[in-house]
């Protein structure tokens, strides 16, 4: 099953489950959504429970919050994670923050599904990696599976959580990655733990979303051609963030790369970095390394800036190598 499948199936899953389930967003219902994860909700669950929107990014989230404290259990759609910017104030002032606010009167059990990540040619306004702008929110998960075994397992325990998810799909694995999916109807992964994707001994690479993928990638032609062997640690959940199992891969092999697609400077990576630096030290054999996109403002729209932007596996396994001969 692709990745997209597993968004589709599981949310269909969820919604035969339980009747509070609503799905709102633009073009999520007659059309079925921009990448047809939506298709056939509307003739089976009803216009009550899935509906299309005005392009209103701000409203869709805030009916949204008011629906969740309300008693319902609504996902919210925003079509590209780009277009989350209008909805930014009504996310963290309010669906993270109402807990708090309400000295836990009130939760938001709401789900905000992003299509998020460059590499399909989408350029500025399709392509933006938003990630960091949210985890550096108390109040909000903010979780990036990219597999289709991790997308029915945390994307059922975001559906099922009684605060606010945010829930990012990186576009390029929709349909580029595919795998087993389990068909339990109550499957789920705890949303936080990190998970390891590969197991090496001479360096530690952490990645999430596409890059996860690259970095796997890069780690067999290292096994390959150099006889490197690479640990690969998908985060997967960036808050919570699993520091237990960052810090304790970086011991193992005191080698440690972080890769992601962001901007380099104040990514989540950095985050990760800090950790490493912090709580690690004794055990490293070099500095922590890491990859992110160069300093500009969007992903391009041609092709050859778009390639130029992106982590791939050739950059990645050239900074694994610098890495290893340390």
């Amino acid at each position: 099953m692709s990745n997209v499948q597993a968004v589709s199936e599981t949310l269909r899953s969820e919604f035969r489950r339980d009747e509070r389930y609503i799905i709102l967003g633009e073009d999520v219902a007659k059309r079925g959504g921009v990448f047809r994860v939506t298709e056939g909700f509307l003739a089976e669950f009803g216009a009550s429970r899935v509906i299309d929107t005005p392009l209103a990014e701000a409203a869709i989230v805030g009916v949204a919050i008011g629906a969740a404290v309300g008693g319902l259990r609504p996902v919210a759609e925003i079509q590209f994670a780009d277009f989350s910017a209008p909805a930014f104030e009504q996310i963290v002032d309010e669906a993270a923050r109402m807990r708090y606010r309400s000295n836990n009167a009130f939760g938001v059990p709401l789900v905000i599904r992003m299509p998020w990540g460059a590499g399909v040619h989408g350029a500025l306004y399709h392509s933006q990696s938003v990630e960091a702008f949210y985890a550096h929110v108390p109040g909000l998960k903010v979780v990036v599976p990219s597999t289709p075994r991790d997308i029915a397992g945390m994307l059922r325990s975001a559906m099922r959580d009684p605060d606010p998810v945010i829930f990012l799909e990186h576009k390029a694995t929709y349909r580029a990655v595919k795998g087993d999916m389990p068909d339990d109807p109550d499957f789920t992964i705890p949303l936080g733990p990190a998970d390891v994707k590969r197991e090496g001994t001479d360096i530690t690479v952490y990645a999430y979303g596409w890059m996860l993928h690259q970095c796997l990638k890069a780690a067999e032609t290292l096994q390959a051609d150099d006889g490197v062997s690479v640990h690969v640690i998908d985060v997967r959940s960036l808050r919570p963030l699993d520091v237990d199992a960052i810090v304790e891969a970086a011991k193992k092999t005191g080698k440690c790369l972080v890769v992601y697609e962001d901007n380099r400077l104040f990514g989540a990576g950095a985050e990760i970095c800090a950790i490493i630096a912090e709580q690690a030290f004794e055990s490293l054999d070099a500095p922590v390394m890491r990859i992110g996109g160069p300093e500009a403002p969007a992903t391009p729209f041609a092709k050859a800036l778009e390639d130029a932007f992106m982590p791939n596996p050739t950059t990645i396994a050239a900074a694994m190598r610098q890495l290893a001969r340390y």
